[in-house]
């Protein structure tokens, strides 16, 4: 019994700590609060380089600012998320988003004071992928599949009428209500 016991604990010794990913919902309006650039564009670049000594792989999109809600003015804005491929090691980050060329979306980016470059707000809470309707040509703004609408718990039901997909139009008109002071609620 001791032998297996000391076993037992030198195995464990030997494991790599665990990491897990926690993300709590944010609502709309902290999604919008807390970001210092929101941005509608383009992807027009990704390229994934290790960092922290070779310790992490993170991807830095540039993106073409076609709408800059909030932030400094940009024609390009280049942010940072985790993961990405780097010949063949490939980093994967639950909850963090992949980007290609050619990708379109509304951007809530935040500032961190220690990092160059900004952040997706919440990992994927601060990103709207938009597509276009191939039946009317309209952009649509895909909300996201969790999304606070208050501090009480909520059930997620697949097919939610309330999920539909916005215009972009409409999107930015929520967004730009949300900005006023006193946040549009």
């Amino acid at each position: 019994m001791r032998a297996l016991c000391l076993s037992l604990a030198l195995a464990l010794g030997f494991l790599s700590t665990l990491t897990a990913t926690v993300i709590l919902p944010a609502d709309f309006h902290e999604i919008v609060s807390g970001s210092q650039i929101i941005v509608h564009g383009r992807v027009i670049d990704v390229r994934s380089e290790w960092v922290d000594d070779r310790s992490r792989i993170e991807s830095f999109v540039t993106v073409e600012s076609a709408t800059v809600y909030r932030g400094a003015s940009a024609s390009t804005i280049t942010f940072r998320t985790p993961g990405g491929q780097v010949g063949r090691y490939k980093s994967v980050t639950v909850g963090a988003p992949e980007f290609r060329v050619g990708d379109e979306a509304v951007l809530f980016l935040k500032s961190h004071a220690a990092a160059a470059l900004p952040r997706i707000f919440g990992l994927n809470q601060g990103l709207f992928r938009v597509r276009v309707d191939p039946r009317t040509g309209r952009r649509l703004v895909i909300r996201q599949v969790l999304a606070a609408q208050g501090t009480d718990a909520e059930r997620g039901t697949r097919g939610d009428p309330n999920r539909r997909p916005l215009t972009l139009d409409a999107f930015g008109a929520q967004l730009r209500a949300a900005l006023q002071p006193g946040g549009g609620r």
